[in-house]
């Protein structure tokens, strides 16, 4: 948002004025700052830096990433669709057990009763205690230790 300096604020430029926005150039260096707005006697300065973050794929990894990307959706939605999939009830990251190095609360093949803990979703720093809907069999255990869950996204398979 440049604009041209009329004829009073071109007098008012000085040498002085270049130092100034040089040493606020040099803060703004220093200081890991985006922007610096300076107002002194009517005259204001605002100096700036343009961000541009990219990340990048190394080009060796990218079609393992790519394949395995769109695997998951297709494994999740055939899961979802499961008649004895249980669902998240919230978005979190999901523990298959109270705490690292202990037993799972359960395991593939396990027999669970309705309200049995299945896992622990933790979100904003609770553990949540994730019991089960229905008694059965665990036929799948669809997430991992310490994933990262959506809202609805399913997390075991009881029949």
């Amino acid at each position: 948002m440049a604009r041209q300096p009329d004829d009073k604020t071109a007098a008012k430029f000085s040498s002085d004025d270049s130092a100034l926005i040089r040493e606020l150039a040099l803060l703004l260096d220093e200081t890991s700052l985006t922007e610096i707005e300076f107002e002194r006697a009517g005259l204001r300065i605002r100096v700036a830096r343009n961000l541009t973050i990219a990340a990048s794929v190394p080009t060796g990894v990218q079609p393992a990433a790519v394949a395995a990307a769109a695997s998951a959706p297709v494994e999740a939605t055939d899961a979802a669709g499961h008649p004895g999939a249980v669902p998240s009830p919230m978005v979190g990251t999901a523990y298959l057990a109270s705490e690292p190095g202990a037993k799972p609360f359960i395991e593939i093949g396990a027999k669970v009763s309705v309200g049995q803990t299945l896992l622990i979703i933790e979100a904003m720093k609770t553990m949540n205690q994730i019991p089960s809907p229905r008694a059965g069999t665990v036929t799948q255990i669809l997430v991992e230790d310490g994933q990262p869950v959506e809202f609805g996204e399913p997390l075991v398979i009881i029949e």
